[in-house]
């Protein structure tokens, strides 16, 4: 598990992962963050878990299904962050790191990486039209291009098991990664952007077509739902389609059954 700030330190003073340094240091040492993060999903994850971690970048969800004694698979394209998971969970044994696109299909994938800002690197050409000139997302610049394994949810499932939560968070590639899912699962979450409100709809189209019947939604990096309890498919999209564009992102959460 991540519990010795030490590690975190030499990731970051490693040259060879520089790009990883703003990352790192946003999302790594905060004592208060880790805590808020480990009391919302305490309810979605419980000890002896399965967790699938589809965009796992590097790995402060991953810490805290760890730290709430889960077992975690952690799905994650770019090498650098497969490098920094696997440096991080070397003792780990309940810890699997897959590099590797999570889509609709097995096979290679192309990414749009952003050096400079790695979390929002992309296997969706979508995001990065969507991206181009909006307010917020002027100055990004996705400069690298590499193809990387393509693997499915149902590929992940036959390998590892059913999880009891998903996370996926893979900058407008949801819709992709959810195709590959042909079954409906207890729970998971996806990221949602304000620049592609029509692609959060269709997501949750894809999961009530799964059978996935509650759902509620979380803003930003807020560790707290922003309705009240469970909410069928149309609330939610309508609730999604009224935000304004400075929301900018947060997560859907669905549950296969009320909760």
């Amino acid at each position: 598990m991540v519990d010795d700030p030490r590690a975190v330190e030499a990731l970051k003073a490693d040259p060879t992962l520089s790009g990883l340094r703003r990352s790192l240091e946003a999302y790594y040492g905060d004592p208060a963050r880790e805590a808020a993060m480990d009391a919302f999903y305490a309810p979605l994850v419980r000890p002896g878990d399965l967790v699938f971690d589809v965009g796992a970048h590097v790995g402060d969800r991953l810490g805290s299904f760890r730290r709430l004694g889960a077992r975690v698979v952690a799905v994650e394209p770019q090498p650098l962050c497969t490098q920094a998971l696997r440096a991080l969970y070397a003792d780990d044994d309940r810890v699997t790191v897959v590099e590797a696109a999570c889509g609709a299909r097995t096979g290679p994938v192309r990414l749009h990486v952003n050096s400079a800002n790695p979390t929002i690197s992309t296997a969706s050409a979508d995001f990065l039209q969507a991206a181009e000139g909006a307010s917020g997302w002027k100055d990004e610049i996705w400069d690298v291009e590499i193809e990387v394994a393509g693997t499915t949810l149902d590929t992940l499932v036959a390998a590892h098991g059913v999880p009891a939560f998903v996370k996926i968070d893979v900058e407008g590639f949801e819709d992709a990664v959810l195709a590959g899912l042909s079954r409906p699962l207890p729970a998971l979450s996806f990221e949602f952007t304000t620049i592609e409100r029509d692609l959060a709809a269709h997501c949750l189209d894809q999961l009530t077509g799964l059978g996935f019947t509650r759902f509620t939604v979380a803003l930003g990096d807020e560790m707290a739902f922003a309705l009240n309890g469970w909410r069928p498919a149309g609330e939610v999209a309508a609730y999604l389609r009224a935000l304004p564009h400075e929301a900018n992102s947060g997560d859907v959460y669905a549950r296969a059954r009320p909760a």
